[in-house]
């Protein structure tokens, strides 16, 4: 029972958190593609991409990578190490953040800027909003995005499992200097607990 009951009130959290990220970037994107050419905001589908595709091969790093090399780390003092042991040890966690949270977001607010796009692209070579042309126009562009998405998730998995340890190893470190310089913390560290029950 308490397993369910911390698994639905981390479902609650999280979907709080992606409401609240998700209008912000939503406003972000509407703020900045406002008035953009549409080779802009061909260029700024293309970045929200990326960061979809970067946050996913994090996300999958995280399930990939072991505890094991980083307790070493650890006992060498190495900035960061005690974060990436937070982070495997939390990976269910942390990769679905990753993956699913910033993941979704990036492509629902990607598929709403590629509409943008479509549709200057289609003034700016005078189409009309029903026409023939611009039709070919945003299904051309939505098959683009969506082949870059998925081929670029594919090639950041590949990478993820490769290179996980190195991977978490600098998002441990990112950790590390948002706890030092802004004392924000991600993980709250509860080793011993976690240790007795192992």
């Amino acid at each position: 029972m308490k397993p369910l009951l911390k698994s639905i009130h981390w479902s609650l959290g999280i979907a709080v958190i992606t409401l609240v990220l998700a209008a912000i970037f939503s406003v972000i994107s509407t703020f900045v593609l406002s008035g953009v050419t549409w080779a802009v905001g061909m260029i700024i589908v293309l970045i929200i991409v990326f960061f979809g595709v970067f946050f996913d091969t994090i996300g999958v790093a995280a399930t990939a990578a072991s505890e094991k090399p980083f307790h070493a780390m650890a006992s060498e003092r190495l900035n960061g190490a005690k974060q990436a042991v937070l982070i495997t040890r939390n990976a269910d966690k942390f990769a679905n953040f990753c993956n699913d949270v910033i993941g979704d977001i990036s492509g629902i607010i990607s598929g709403t800027a590629s509409a943008y796009v479509v549709l200057q692209l289609s003034i700016q070579l005078g189409y009309g909003e029903t026409s023939i042309q611009q039709f070919w126009v945003s299904v051309l562009f939505t098959s683009v995005i969506a082949a870059l998405t998925v081929g670029g998730k594919a090639i950041g998995k590949t990478i993820a499992i490769h290179y996980a340890t190195p991977i978490i190893y600098q998002v441990g470190r990112l950790l590390y200097l948002l706890e030092v310089k802004l004392n924000i913390k991600v993980f709250q560290s509860n080793g011993k607990k976690q240790k007795k029950t192992k």
